[in-house]
């Protein structure tokens, strides 16, 4: 397999990179100054839910108006308690909010900074939302949101995991891109004439062979991720993963797959194959979380080889040394609002 690093235009600070990271901590970043999508659109009502982000309690309702709100503390207990409002709030009590994409995002960080040019780009879901709810699924990791997203990043573990779904590692042609900035990496594979997944048989693809290109997109600050695959002949698979960091021990996947350009049948069964690859994905990484929080001599295995995973920790790293300096601020190469259908080659739905 060709292991290619592609360096994207204006890269800010990146660092050669030479051997993995030593001293990675994931569940210990807590990076602000971000818009999280805490919950889908469907499920926020008159009645409050909570969500938490870096285990900072968010209670989201909608008001008289249909309105999606967001408050530090319990609206019941809101007058009595908003004496006690964090910098979270800027002392109100209630958080910067948007809805777009069929999400409720809120702002972790300085109420004062929030922008909504922030918000990632994502041309494969409507922007006023709308979508019907079997393309709609939440589900929990019992891993900190870094090892889900490390998981994610490499796309070589579906030969492995997920192999029903996605096939196995043999093809004429194996080649990963790593591209990044100073807030995305992004891992592009390109599989030339590789075998028909099963599932993909039975969703009537009739070719023995086919060729897969498969995106993973990750915004380090917000944990927000993109999973855009296409197998051709055959459908798109685009998949919105948000890995919102709950806590040190647990991350919330409020998971959207719009396959748009799929028959009915594929666009009804791809979104009911997360209840078979969640559980697998869980399976890696729970044991992995106790292993980095407690004191141990074992050695951290992880690949040289893998650029898009050491990427990651080294961006992990170097924003969380600028936020402990008090810096917050997003550098010139960020682009957290760039324009996505020609990274995924796909069209803008509407």
């Amino acid at each position: 397999m060709d292991m290619l690093e592609t360096d994207v235009p204006n890269a800010g600070r990146a660092n050669k990179l030479t051997s993995p990271v030593r001293d990675w901590n994931p569940g210990s970043y807590r990076l602000r100054d971000a818009w999280f999508p805490l919950a889908h659109s469907e499920s926020v009502r008159k009645r409050p839910v909570k969500r938490l982000v870096h285990s900072q309690p968010y209670y989201l309702v909608r008001d008289a108006q249909g309105k999606a709100l967001a408050t530090e503390f319990h609206p019941e207990r809101f007058a009595e308690q908003r004496r006690l409002a964090s910098e979270f709030t800027g002392g109100t009590g209630e958080y910067p909010v948007t809805e777009i994409y069929g999400y409720v995002w809120c702002w972790y960080g300085d109420p004062a900074r929030a922008d909504l040019s922030l918000i990632p780009d994502i041309p494969y879901l409507p922007r006023k939302g709308g979508l019907p709810g079997y393309m709609r699924s939440t589900t929990r990791f019992d891993s900190c949101s870094e090892l889900s997203l490390e998981n994610l990043l490499d796309l070589t573990h579906a030969d492995y995991l997920h192999t029903y779904l996605t096939g196995d590692e043999e093809c004429d042609s194996d080649t990963v891109t790593v591209e990044y900035t100073s807030e995305t990496v992004t891992m592009i594979r390109d599989q030339i004439n590789k075998k028909t997944p099963d599932f993909m048989k039975k969703m009537g693809v009739k070719s023995e062979r086919l060729d897969f290109r498969g995106v993973i997109h990750v915004y380090v600050r917000s944990s927000v991720a993109h999973a855009f695959g296409r197998f051709t002949p055959g459908y798109s698979v685009p998949l919105f993963h948000p890995c919102v960091p709950e806590s040190q021990f647990q991350n919330r996947l409020n998971v959207t797959i719009n396959s748009w350009d799929a028959p009915w049948l594929f666009k009804h069964m791809m979104p009911l194959q997360g209840y078979t690859v969640s559980p697998q994905d869980n399976y890696v990484t729970r044991p992995q979380n106790a292993r980095y929080l407690e004191p141990t001599d074992r050695r951290d295995m992880h690949s040289r080889f893998d650029g898009a995973g050491i990427r990651y920790r080294f961006l992990m790293q170097q924003l969380a040394e600028r936020q402990s300096q008090g810096d917050y601020s997003y550098l010139p190469d960020a682009d957290i609002g760039r324009d996505l259908t020609e990274l995924f080659r796909t069209i803008r739905v509407e």
